[in-house]
């Protein structure tokens, strides 16, 4: 594993496939999970490293102090499909994690792809704002955040070329119409609640990211991701990309 640090606000560690890198993102956010008994809020996304980071976390459990039993799990997104869905990031960790490790479904707080988006948007905010504390805008502060990034720089359903609306969004949750990656509609969360998290753990993984990410790590980069990373104090991202 290579670190190394860039603009005072992140930091790279790079791994040699998405393997090892899941492995220590898994391990990482455990030890992390250990420090503590008190609850725990964190927002997972879909993909392949996804996947990846999952099974290595209902692996690692297994040996580890650390107690699922007092996280909250929400979603950085979610496509507007049913959760039995192919295409729903709930279903990926139903199968990958929370079967697995039998997590409790009181502590799992999917966002509703099935319902009319406005209603879903409602819903995942109401429940976002009871459990989570909040920051001095008022915004929920969730503990850990974790990212994937797409070929065209996206993170969660934020999207590049976004309308100003999706830009200057203030609640949790906001509903993504016309997504240029299908389905075109879907539920994510806002610039402002990933500015707002505690942690943002970026799993960059893959072939054809690598413009992506070197974009993003600009200073001046105009990707999603970069985005993010210039709205944050400090971001932790785990590649095996070669940047």
């Amino acid at each position: 594993m290579k670190v190394r640090e860039g603009m005072n606000n992140f930091e790279v560690k790079s791994f040699s496939g998405p393997d090892p890198l899941a492995r220590a993102a898994a391990r990482d956010w455990l030890d992390l999970l250990s420090q503590s008994a008190s609850a725990h809020l964190i927002a997972v996304s879909g993909g392949r490293i996804a996947k990846n980071f999952f099974s290595a976390v209902a692996e690692l459990s297994k040996s580890s102090p650390a107690s699922l039993g007092n996280v909250e799990f929400f979603w950085a997104d979610e496509r507007c499909v049913p959760p039995d869905h192919p295409d729903s990031n709930f279903l990926l960790a139903q199968q990958n994690l929370f079967q697995p490790l039998a997590i409790a479904p009181r502590r799992i707080h999917r966002l509703k792809g099935e319902l009319d988006p406005s209603a879903a948007v409602a819903e995942a905010n109401a429940d976002l704002t009871r459990l989570a504390p909040k920051n001095k805008a008022g915004l929920p502060v969730i503990d850990v955040i974790f990212l994937g990034l797409g070929e065209d720089g996206h993170v969660a359903s934020l999207m590049p070329n976004a309308p100003p609306a999706v830009l200057a969004a203030t609640g949790p949750y906001l509903h993504i119409e016309k997504s240029p990656k299908p389905p075109p509609s879907r539920l994510s969360l806002s610039y402002a609640a990933i500015a707002a998290a505690r942690e943002v753990w970026m799993l960059a993984s893959g072939s054809g990211k690598e413009e992506a990410l070197r974009q993003s790590l600009n200073p001046g980069g105009t990707t999603p991701f970069a985005r993010v990373l210039q709205s944050r104090s400090q971001t932790r991202i785990y590649t095996d990309i070669n940047v």
